[in-house]
């Protein structure tokens, strides 16, 4: 315009076109006054679209930061409709880089042989055009309206897909804010990422969606983070990469052949070191939000996602492992441990010790299997520096004793409203779903469960001796169930009535050297049940 009239509009162009028309520069009025013609703006514009080599060279109208984070959500499937007003192709670039072919949407003819949404991957919606087209829309004019076919598909995406809009003003595009305004739904959420402030058109649509506007420094940097923390949590939910089939399957390979051991060495320890790595990362690591039902749920649901690998290895080598195993369980329980918080909510930093118990049930649940209760011992004997603190795991496992309140915190599970145990019932379930096929029946899965806690009782009790509760064993699932403790109680007499100080019982030394001590000990836990009555 201003070498139209032979001026000089520098330094300021807007600065001179306010001076000179009494009016702020508008891009529609401008490309108006400049290119009559759809035909002669498409020409004008094309230069603005493609770079050249020099461009090219140095990264110039190639796509940005933001086009390449919404490129790789698109590949997550987080993302799978983009509505752009732009005319360029840098979102279709940015979409092939990763090896993404999307559906382009440019006009009106195009929507006819359109999948349904349901159907279509990845789709752009180039709603005022593509710079190659001499269709597409720049002024005013041509910005109030959409074809009846362009609105009944936009209709349809504004109703079944939530919004995050950036980079748009809301004020020009005439009829893209109606098409919004009059989608009927709220089912999903609008997020408008703005810089500076909202406008009085963009306030009236977030008001109207009940959206959330979110102020940010740039395009670029929003969704760069917003896929970054998208990345974290995926990576944070995600299963181990080891498979649980392939990583049991290897386990029982390595524990065949003594050749193998320090391949099952380093399975062992790197699921550990990468359980106890995610154990203090992510937002399950936090030990000072609030403790409720739901959080609690969601907390335990992720620990046990998250051990999952490690709880059916463990299972497998309490089955068929030897003491030189144990050693190898023993540090990788000492890893996980030792990634405890020391502060935040009391609730919180006793669910921390969650983890490691269930792969403690674990093993011994392989071991009860088998008989291998000596050779699986070496995890619970003697003690360790956990956390500053010189413990036996056999005092650190049962629920009883990491939980300060385990029936008020753990009747927040679902289901365990009413149990006597409720954390010790809800791991039953847990690990009958994630080791059940190893038994015959639930019930016979129910007996074995007995035995490992009954097994840590008899420990603990063994190490803390009487306490200021008086004689006290770590209750357990097997105090609500007569019959299930009477039959543990039978078959660990029998194999001391039987084998003498031979048994497995005595040899472990888990709760007596000698067979005299191993019967006080179970007596003293049938004693002790007993008293627990219905209500503990």
């Amino acid at each position: 315009m201003a070498k139209l009239k032979g001026a000089d509009c520098e330094p300021d162009p807007a600065a001179w076109y306010l001076d000179e028309f009494g009016k702020e520069p508008d891009y529609g009025e401008l490309l108006d006054a400049v290119a009559r013609t759809p035909d002669e703006r498409q020409a004008l514009l094309r230069n603005y679209f493609e770079p050249s080599d020099e461009e090219r060279e140095e990264g110039a109208k190639m796509p940005t930061k933001a086009h390449r984070a919404i490129a790789k959500l698109v590949s997550g499937g987080y993302i799978r409709l983009i509505v752009t007003t732009n005319f360029d192709r840098l979102m279709e670039r940015a979409l092939e880089d990763e090896g993404i072919a999307p559906v382009v949407v440019s006009g009106p003819d195009q929507l006819a042989g359109l999948p349904p949404l349901a159907h279509l991957g990845c789709c752009v919606v180039k709603v005022h055009g593509d710079y190659l087209d001499t269709r597409i829309r720049n002024t005013p004019a041509e910005l109030a309206h959409y074809s009846p076919e362009m609105n009944r598909f936009l209709d349809r995406v504004f109703d079944e897909f939530g919004l995050v809009v950036c980079g748009w003003s809301a004020d020009w595009d005439v009829a893209l804010r109606a098409c919004i305004e009059r989608a009927p739904s709220r089912r999903y959420s609008m997020y408008w990422g703005f810089k500076g402030s909202l406008g009085s058109a963009a306030q009236g649509l977030m008001k109207l969606r009940s959206g959330i506007a979110l102020p940010i420094d740039s395009a670029d940097s929003f969704f760069d983070q917003l896929q970054t923390n998208v990345q974290s949590i995926e990576d944070f939910s995600k299963p181990h990469p080891l498979s649980k089939g392939i990583a049991v399957a290897s386990a029982k390979r390595f524990l065949s052949d003594p050749v193998h051991r320090i391949r099952l060495s380093d399975l062992i320890e790197n699921l550990g070191r990468d359980l106890a790595a995610r154990l203090t990362v992510g937002p399950f690591a936090d030990t000072s939000t609030a403790f409720t039902g739901e959080s609690l749920i969601k907390r335990v649901k992720t620990y046990e996602s998250m051990a999952s690998t490690l709880i059916s290895v463990a299972a497998t080598c309490g089955r068929w492992g030897d003491a030189q195993v144990a050693r190898l369980l023993r540090g990788t329980l000492e890893r996980v441990y030792a990634s405890r918080k020391r502060d935040g909510l009391v609730a919180w930093l006793a669910f921390q010790n969650y983890p490691a118990t269930l792969i403690a049930y674990a093993t011994l649940l392989g071991a009860s299997l088998s008989d291998n209760v000596v050779a699986i011992s070496g995890i619970f004997n003697g003690s360790a520096r956990l956390n500053n603190d010189d413990l036996t795991f056999a005092v650190v496992f049962p629920p009883a004793c990491f939980l300060e309140d385990p029936q008020g915190w753990g009747r927040l599970l679902n289901g365990m409203d009413r149990r006597y145990a409720p954390v010790n019932d809800w791991m039953q379930n847990t690990l009958w779903d994630a080791l059940g096929d190893q038994f015959v029946s639930k019930e016979d899965f129910e007996r074995h469960f007995d035995w490992v806690e009954m097994l840590l009782a008899l420990a603990c009790h063994r190490r803390r001796g009487a306490s200021e509760y008086g004689d006290w064993f770590p209750p357990g699932s097997f105090g609500h169930r007569t019959r299930g403790r009477e039959a543990v109680a039978t078959r660990i007499g029998a194999s001391l009535d039987s084998d003498g100080n031979d048994s497995p019982y005595v040899a472990s030394g888990l709760f007596g050297r000698t067979v005299d001590e191993c019967k006080t000990e179970l007596e003293g836990l049938e004693a002790f049940s007993r008293k627990l009555g219905w209500g503990w």
